[in-house]
């Protein structure tokens, strides 16, 4: 068999396992979230974008939720603002919360509308304070001290979701255009608020009605004890990995951020590994799929 056919042939199988994805998912909506290596390597993002393009084209609504922790760091590293992260969360103070917007609400979100654009996307790039999309409210984070009470620390302007706009969303979505979502929120005094980019993808997925959330990642996907990647899960089998953890660091928001998602009504979510190109377009349209599939009944559900 000539390369040249073999290859014909691997295309038209590959169409062909698509179909029925297709047409399944045609008129639903995708929340992504963006961030992790997907953001800074060239070849990565240029498949991203394709990704997000291609499913717009086919009749599927994609919104993008996107971070930019790297990108914050870099650049406050060259002001000279020193970042301090208390369970992960970066202490945002007045001065750094000026660097946040102008990283995630510009350099960053500009830089994805324009990436989907070049790939003959129509992408919209909005902040959560645009249109009052995203209400928040300061994160008051709890610490238990050694009497086992619970002590308040203050981490300045990190805010949690408190309400999605979702008018904005539906107006772009039925305008054929691509909302790319900057999580920053403000409260009803005008105040602005660093938000986790998980928890804004997985609060715009509930009120979305989404059929999928999606999770970029930089590992494979969930993993038990051993290290084997955990391909499906049901909420209860997730939530026990918190719980005995299996999981820890950056891991647990994310599963916890993919649980409530899934309690919340969004069909399934998924946690997936960034670092394979095109990897979006292979969990939702291949049968085996590129990470961790979290659904109320997990059909590629693990032995837990």
């Amino acid at each position: 068999m000539s390369l040249n056919l073999r290859s014909a042939k691997n295309i038209a199988k590959v169409l062909t396992e698509a179909l029925p994805y297709i047409q399944k998912f045609t008129g639903k909506t995708v929340v992504v979230k963006y961030g992790g290596n997907a953001m800074v390597d060239d070849g990565l993002k240029k498949s991203f974008a394709r990704d997000i393009v291609l499913m717009k084209l086919v009749g599927i609504n994609p919104i993008v939720v996107h971070g930019g922790g790297p990108q914050i760091g870099s650049v406050l590293k060259k002001l000279s603002i020193q970042s301090e992260f208390i369970d992960g969360l970066r202490v945002t103070d007045s001065q750094t919360m000026d660097v946040v917007e102008m990283v995630l609400g510009g350099l960053v979100n500009k830089e994805i509308v324009n990436l989907l654009n070049q790939n003959q996307g129509r992408a919209i790039g909005v902040s959560g304070k645009d249109g009052k999309l995203i209400k928040a409210k300061k994160l008051r984070l709890k610490q238990k001290k050694q009497r086992l009470t619970d002590e308040i620390i203050d981490i300045g302007h990190v805010g949690e979701v408190v309400g999605i706009n979702t008018e904005i969303l539906d107006v772009m979505k039925d305008s054929n255009f691509i909302p790319v979502i900057a999580p920053i929120g403000t409260d009803d005094s005008g105040t602005s608020f660093n938000i986790n980019a998980d928890s804004v993808a997985g609060e715009i997925a509930t009120v979305m009605g989404a059929e999928k959330l999606i999770l970029l990642t930089n590992v494979e996907g969930v993993k038990d004890k051993t290290g084997n990647v955990l391909t499906g899960l049901t909420p209860i089998q997730a939530s026990r990995l918190i719980t005995n953890r299996t999981l820890k660091d950056g891991m647990v928001p994310k599963v916890q951020c993919a649980v409530n998602a899934i309690k919340s009504g969004v069909t399934s979510a998924h946690i997936i590994d960034g670092r394979v190109e095109h990897a979006v377009l292979l969990e939702i349209f291949t049968d085996e799929g590129v990470g961790t599939l979290i659904t109320k009944r997990a059909k590629k559900a693990n032995n837990l």
